[in-house]
């Protein structure tokens, strides 16, 4: 009996030291709200809403999100400014805001690089005419923007690097993959992903009123792949348009997103070409690929599900549905066990937080949270 207590306790014990607990920042972009979220490994929780923004009249729209490489800050992209968008620079130990700075018009996905300790952070340019946008490039310790690079038309999903050299975008409506040099500043390659040797010149949208546009509406799968400007020309939209861009991890390859061709493509760095399509669900919006450079995972808003990869097998080895339709980010957890996917929800339904477990391709938790949830991060396991 004694001895069964005792084998019983150690098992307990020994299953609580190892339990590993994994905290998530989510934004609530129709909430002006961030929510830090705990998924101890088997039930999530919120456990803390920050409010955001400035504006209590009106919804200033939460939507890039990350964390400083050292752990100690995180960074937020206030898209719908008056006119222009504001990052915002939080402390990870009080969420509570360090310092602001006006960037453009609908800034968007960012990151730090850890080469030079300099943000980049896209300008989507929503509400804009249909002309080529551009990457800020922020000093995140004075807080102050120091350079604007032109890049395509609403350039959107972005990502580092794993050594921090490379800065990776797609322009949406342009159809194009970016690589910014993050020591020089500068574009060094651009890749037309479809297929076209150049690109027509980018005509403006005349009479569309696009600060009408209800982003957390919009399908980037139905739009249209040409319209015609004031002057009745023709102007170019890409099929393909591109929503996420994620560099490999290991090799170097990188990983977009064709929102609105229903398909991932890889890019090999080497070649700098097209050298893989991974048919997904449809319109694939964000993708992560986990530390350990096996896994991808994809978020298909198209079809309110989220589709795990085997990059080594380039094989879809779970589709999963989510809690709620349109998802929208996903980030992978350090340890690369799990997959964290915000779901934007519909009408007046909450935002949620699905957890997936990546090896066994099921969803595991979530958890509901403010309206439209959005940009998503991985901060830290303890």
């Amino acid at each position: 009996m004694i001895k069964s207590f005792l084998l019983s306790a150690a098992i307990f014990f020994g299953y609580t030291a190892g339990a590993q607990n994994y905290y998530v920042y989510v934004t609530a972009e129709s909430e002006d709200e961030v929510a830090l979220i705990k998924f101890d490994g088997a039930k999530a929780t919120v456990e803390e809403t920050i409010a955001v923004g400035i504006w209590p009249a009106e919804i200033e729209g939460p939507h890039g999100i990350n964390v400083s490489p050292d752990g100690k800050y995180w960074y937020l992209s206030l898209a719908h400014g008056n006119p222009y968008g504001t990052l915002y620079k939080f402390s990870t130990a009080t969420n509570q805001v360090v310092d602001t700075v006006r960037l453009g018009l609908f800034p968007a996905s960012l990151q730090v690089s850890k080469a030079t300790g300099l943000l980049y952070c896209v300008n989507f340019d929503l509400h804009g005419d249909m002309v080529p946008s551009t990457v800020s490039v922020v000093d995140p310790e004075e807080m102050i923007e120091i350079d604007r690079i032109e890049t395509g038309v609403m350039p959107h999903g972005s990502r580092i690097s794993f050594d921090g050299m490379y800065h990776y975008s797609v322009g949406m409506m342009s159809g194009e993959l970016f690589e910014i040099s993050t020591t020089k500043l500068k574009v060094t390659r651009k890749l037309n992903l479809d297929g076209k040797e150049e690109e027509p010149a980018m005509a403006s949208m005349g009479g569309m009123d696009h600060s009408s546009m209800d982003h957390s509406k919009m399908d980037h799968s139905q739009m249209g792949h040409s319209m015609m400007a004031s002057g009745g020309e023709k102007m170019y939209h890409s099929a393909v348009k591109p929503t996420w861009a994620i560099p490999h991890p290991t090799e170097r390859k990188v990983y977009v997103a064709g929102n609105g061709s229903d398909e991932i493509l890889e890019v090999d760095l080497d070649k700098w070409a097209i050298t893989n399509r991974f048919k997904t669900g449809k319109a694939p919006y964000n993708v992560d690929v986990s530390p350990d450079g096996r896994w991808m995972v994809a978020t298909y808003k198209g079809s309110a599900e989220t589709g795990v990869w085997d990059l080594k097998k380039a094989k879809e080895t779970a589709r999963i549905k989510n809690t709620r339709k349109v998802s929208h980010g996903v980030s992978i957890s350090s340890d690369s066990k799990y997959a964290f996917v915000s779901v934007e929800g519909i009408g007046g339904e909450p935002g949620t937080m699905d957890v997936i477990d990546i090896k066994k391709g099921t969803k595991v938790a979530s958890v509901d949270m403010g309206k439209q949830a959005g940009g998503i991060i991985f901060w830290k396991m303890e």
